[in-house]
């Protein structure tokens, strides 16, 4: 075998690899392709309108009494209307004692709203809204508090007509009463 033979096997042999990984890593793409694809069909764009929300939670509950209000040296009572995923809260708050600036005190009872969304998991009611005004519309400064209202429940008993929360953050239970029942109709986003 001459050289020139031996060098022309030598160049065409490494070539030859060449050719075939690049034949291999097309068939390594093609299960890549396959997978990408399923996933892509499996996905669908959601419709944009708002959720529905949980069917024993719509309507419109009060909290009638505090436990221990004469007591304590500030309470809070709620009001909350769940419409679908949406949630609208008032809160009525009763101070012994003065946190604010003269002219939010209010003699002691002022209110404040928010307005958000919600959703249950298993035993819990993880609420996220806004502070806003009294018309639900973004409430970005004046007296009491301002900014998100992010708070979680555990929901201690269910009924058709009550309902007894316990904040997560203070441990303090919330009975509310049904006082209205309302049907969720979504509304686009």
């Amino acid at each position: 075998m001459s050289l020139n033979s031996m060098l022309s096997n030598i160049m065409f042999n490494p070539m030859g690899k060449i050719k075939w990984f690049i034949q291999l890593k097309h068939l390594y793409f093609l299960p890549f392709a396959f997978y990408l694809l399923s996933i892509l069909s499996s996905c669908s764009r959601l419709p944009n309108i708002q959720g529905k929300g949980e069917d024993f939670m719509q309507g419109v509950w009060n909290q009638d009494s505090v436990a221990y209000s004469n007591k304590l040296s500030n309470y809070t009572k709620h009001h909350f209307r769940f419409s679908c995923d949406s949630v609208y809260i008032d809160f009525e708050t009763h101070s012994k004692v003065n946190f604010y600036e003269d002219s939010c005190y209010n003699n002691g009872i002022w209110k404040e709203y928010a307005k958000g969304i919600y959703a249950v998991k298993g035993d819990t009611l993880i609420v996220g809204a806004t502070f806003t005004h009294a018309n639900y519309k973004q409430k970005i400064s004046g007296c009491y508090r301002i900014g998100r209202y992010e708070r979680n429940f555990l929901i201690k008993r269910k009924s058709p007509d009550s309902l007894i929360l316990e904040s997560m953050s203070d441990q303090r239970e919330i009975l509310l009463s049904l006082k209205e029942k309302v049907t969720c109709v979504q509304k686009e986003l």
